[in-house]
């Protein structure tokens, strides 16, 4: 299998991509999604949610001060 950056891939091996993504290759090609899922479901005025390419996981805070989470009631991917 050939990946988006035209680098090799062996028949039923699996890789992480740099943007967090899980990818495996099969005769059938190559399949693709996202190792994280996102937060959707917090208070937006008061909180947002920081990407952490490093660990490829949400952290979702108050955006005045960073040292506090917010909590999350549901989270897609």
């Amino acid at each position: 299998c050939l990946d988006e950056e035209g680098k090799a891939h062996e028949f039923h091996s699996s890789w992480k991509t740099e943007d967090c993504t899980d990818c495996s290759c099969s005769r059938a090609g190559i399949s693709c999604c996202t190792s994280y899922t996102t937060p959707v479901n917090y208070d937006k005025e008061k909180c947002e949610s920081i990407f952490n390419k490093e660990i490829c996981s949400y952290k979702v805070v108050e955006k005045d001060d960073h040292s506090k989470e917010c909590p999350v009631h549901s989270w897609v991917g």
